[in-house]
């Protein structure tokens, strides 16, 4: 079964095509907001896929940018109509930033997801017993079990359908070694990483403590991939933040740096020993 649509994809639909459109008609923002009498934010946040198109909006549009194709205006028109309602993560919003719920919009459009993590076991593979100890503390529980709820819930959608996307991981050697919940968390923490490992859609590496230091390597961040779009990179943290498609030069640096982070990593059966080796040394402590 194919991934559900998610109103924030339609939105995402709309902004690549409108956007596209508009350069076509060689016309700048302001200068459609002028000829359509709207507001210049209005254009802004269509464009940026914040906001729902009414059927309406989208006619006037897609006239003032001369776009004809039957086709496309019927597929557009229904992206309009699905653009409406709550994303996936609506229950959860309560809870998130703005910047990580636009992030969760992009993640479930993604085709390609890169994630370094140099603190913890990267959160797409974190069991819930370990992601529960890692948040303990931080809020009441009521809160965490809710957090650890939406974490599980990206997992599914991401690993649970046919048509998820690739993802790459690379974790820090001491995010394997420390013992977040326990040691009988961590064994299961590191068992459900190795079976992780074996997905279709994973590719695990572990940069060991021997590699020295990269650009990048201070904070976890993923870099995610589109096929109709510019990549993405999200920086992890208290706030959280998205760079924009402004920042392409910083984009860029933190593909590089993965790319050489991932040249220093261990990876296949070399990721399975060692994660065995730290497993024994466990039991035998």
């Amino acid at each position: 079964m194919a991934r559900e649509i998610d109103p924030s994809l339609n939105r995402r639909r709309l902004r690549i095509e409108l956007r596209r459109a508009r350069e076509a008609a060689d016309l700048t923002q302001r200068e459609a907001a002028e000829a359509l009498e709207w507001s210049l934010s209005k254009i802004i946040r269509i464009e940026a896929g914040t906001v729902s198109v009414s059927v309406t909006d989208l006619r006037a549009l897609l006239q003032q940018y001369g776009v004809t194709d039957e086709t496309l205006v019927a597929d557009l028109e229904e992206a309009a109509r699905g653009s409406k309602g709550q994303s996936w993560w609506a229950p959860y919003a309560d809870m998130i930033s703005p910047q990580y719920a636009q992030y969760l919009g992009y993640e479930s459009s993604a085709t390609g997801i890169q994630a370094f993590n140099p603190l913890v076991v990267p959160a797409l593979l974190q069991t819930e017993d370990y992601a529960t100890a890692l948040m303990k503390g931080q809020a009441v529980e009521s809160q965490v079990r809710r957090a650890v709820e939406l974490r599980t819930a990206r997992q599914e959608r991401l690993f649970e359908q046919p048509d998820g996307p690739q993802t790459h991981f690379i974790a820090d050697e001491s995010t394997l070694r420390r013992h977040v919940g326990g040691a009988s968390v961590m064994r299961r923490q590191l068992e459900h990483v190795k079976a992780m490992a074996r997905h279709p859609q994973v590719n695990l590496q572990v940069l060991p403590f021997t590699a020295g230091s990269f650009f990048g390597t201070t904070a976890p961040y993923v870099l995610l991939t589109f096929k109709d779009d510019d990549d993405l990179l999200y920086i992890e943290g208290n706030t959280g933040s998205v760079a924009s498609r402004d920042d392409l030069e910083l984009i860029a640096r933190y593909q590089e740096s993965f790319a050489e982070i991932s040249n220093a990593a261990y990876e296949g059966d070399r990721v399975i020993e060692l994660i065995d080796e730290i497993i024994t040394g466990m039991r035998s402590g």
